[in-house]
């Protein structure tokens, strides 16, 4: 059974006190914290009020007259540029009237193959320092199928005019035109190169 802790007798609470009030304190009394009030937490500043007015997405978008605007066709595109030639040169030569030095027909080719066909045409007829060549990339069918994208028909017809602006043949090329109807119309181009120096 555990014994119970025995009480201090009054002489030993009289040593005790005698001893208490001849000691030096350590350490100051602490004041007690005051109880956190309203006041003493903390509050973010107040943000003046602006008043915005209300505002709808495109609102300031000016309207479109013609939602549809698709990209100019590639015969656009090549009659849209600078005549860089002779005018009255390149007048016959949209006329029909002055005859290829030299064909090639890419119809039926594909990308892959054509390219590096036509690369080697070009640098040919610059090194026998051929005028005006004849490049027949044929019409191309008409494979739209109705979808929300509109499908060029022509892969060649709209991509030889690219690779002739482009290294290495552009240094060589000097126009580009759509060919006359006797030459294949808009499924050639005439190339017209410029001299060699």
């Amino acid at each position: 059974m555990a014994r119970r802790p025995r009480g201090l007798s009054e002489d030993e609470k009289m040593l005790w006190k005698k001893v208490a009030d001849n000691t030096e304190r350590l350490h100051p009394i602490r004041k007690e914290k005051d109880p956190v009030t309203p006041e003493t937490v903390f509050q973010p500043p107040k943000l003046p009020e602006v008043k915005q007015p209300r505002f709808r997405i495109g609102q300031t978008a000016k309207p479109r007259s013609n939602l549809h605007d698709l990209a100019p066709t590639m015969a656009e595109q090549v009659a849209a540029q600078h005549v860089a030639m002779d005018r009255k040169t390149f007048g016959k030569m949209k006329k029909g009237r002055l005859s290829p030095e030299a064909r090639i027909d890419l119809h039926g080719m594909t990308m892959a193959r054509a390219h590096p066909v036509l690369l080697r045409f070009i640098l040919d007829a610059v090194a026998a320092e051929r005028r005006l060549v004849l490049v027949i990339t044929g019409k191309g069918k008409h494979r739209d199928d109705g979808g929300p994208i509109p499908v060029h028909h022509g892969v060649l017809r709209h991509q030889v005019p690219h690779w002739l602006h482009m290294s290495p043949l552009k240094q060589h090329v000097l126009q580009i035109t759509e060919a006359h109807l006797k030459h294949g119309g808009q499924g050639a181009y005439y190339v017209y190169l410029r001299r060699l120096r």
